[in-house]
């Protein structure tokens, strides 16, 4: 179980350095396509939509597309998604984790965009740190670290 969770997460790393898989199309801002079996949409909960776009934009660069008052889109993340506004988040066990090249860079950027660290920790090839977005949602970033041996 162990060996499928780090091949999920190199794989969701390649994702998000824009690596394409063989075989993919590598056309810039081109649609995710569907796959039978694979996840295909993200979705946070945010009360005050405007505070969750101001955070993910200056954090992570995300771009977003308003469809209506109450939900918008975003792009740039690595999965297409969005955010339902004027609800509270509520956390559960499920943990959506991001890549970054530079953590500690990353880091900076979650705290200076409003975001709270709340946990950091090591792993075997890695190191991440979780945090609450202004929204109340947790996240997680992670990066690789070579084995010394």
């Amino acid at each position: 179980m162990r060996k499928l969770f780090y091949a999920v997460l190199f794989l969701a790393a390649a994702c998000a350095q824009g690596e394409t898989p063989a075989g993919a199309p590598e056309k810039e801002n081109a649609p995710m396509p569907q796959t039978n079996n694979h996840i295909d949409y993200v979705e946070f909960a945010a009360e005050d939509l405007a505070v969750a776009k101001a955070f993910y934009g200056a954090a992570f660069g995300w771009t977003f597309q308003d469809w209506g008052p109450d939900y918008v889109s975003f792009e740039g993340a690595g999965l297409d998604g969005g955010i339902r506004g004027g609800e509270t988040p509520v956390n559960g066990s499920a943990l959506i984790i991001l890549y970054a090249d530079d953590l500690e860079a990353s880091e900076k950027k979650v705290v200076a965009a409003g975001g709270e660290i709340v946990e950091r920790h090591e792993f075997p090839g890695g190191r991440r740190f979780h945090f609450r977005d202004p929204s109340g949602n947790v996240l997680g970033v992670w990066t690789k670290v070579e084995d010394a041996s």
